[in-house]
């Protein structure tokens, strides 16, 4: 069975900025899955290396600038996944990159077959605890397309 990890980034005191993490509140909440390791990236850092290269699949989620409006979700996928996030478009205030721990990856041969981002477009990256509405309702979609994704993938493998 190919391992899963699904990564939620994002400052929570930072409004919109911690949707990554309220995602993955809402799928740790859902029960566990076979394979599948749920995890709260924070706001990154390069302790996240060795977890990323130790997948095999790899779905992220976090805000991104999909230049819409709040709330808008887009998924992007192996090759595009990498290309949006090698262009600077996501919204970050982290550590590090995803960009630089997906190099390290690939450097040392490890990158996750599979790799996916499930982008959210945020209203506001400021001090606060809580998500602006609209990116509040986002969360629903968002664990939505993570588990389709994890699904499509288990049925990729049988």
């Amino acid at each position: 069975m190919k391992k899963t990890l699904v990564l939620g980034l994002g400052n929570t005191l930072l409004g919109d900025e911690g949707v990554g993490v309220r995602v993955i509140e809402a799928l740790v909440s859902g029960g566990e899955r076979p394979g599948v390791e749920w995890m709260d990236g924070g706001t990154l850092s390069f302790t996240l290396a060795g977890p990323i290269a130790d997948a095999d699949q790899l779905i992220v989620v976090d805000a991104a600038n999909l230049q819409g409006r709040s709330g808008d979700l887009q998924l992007f996928i192996d090759e595009e996944m990498d290309h949006f996030i090698g262009t600077g478009k996501m919204s970050s205030v982290h550590e590090v990159s995803l960009l630089d721990l997906l190099s390290i990856s690939a450097l040392s041969e490890n990158l996750p077959v599979h790799r996916a981002l499930v982008g959210v477009q945020p209203e506001f990256v400021e001090w606060a605890d809580h998500l602006s509405p609209a990116v509040e309702a986002a969360v629903t979609p968002a664990v939505e397309a993570v588990n389709q994704l994890l699904e499509q993938w288990s049925h990729e493998q049988s």
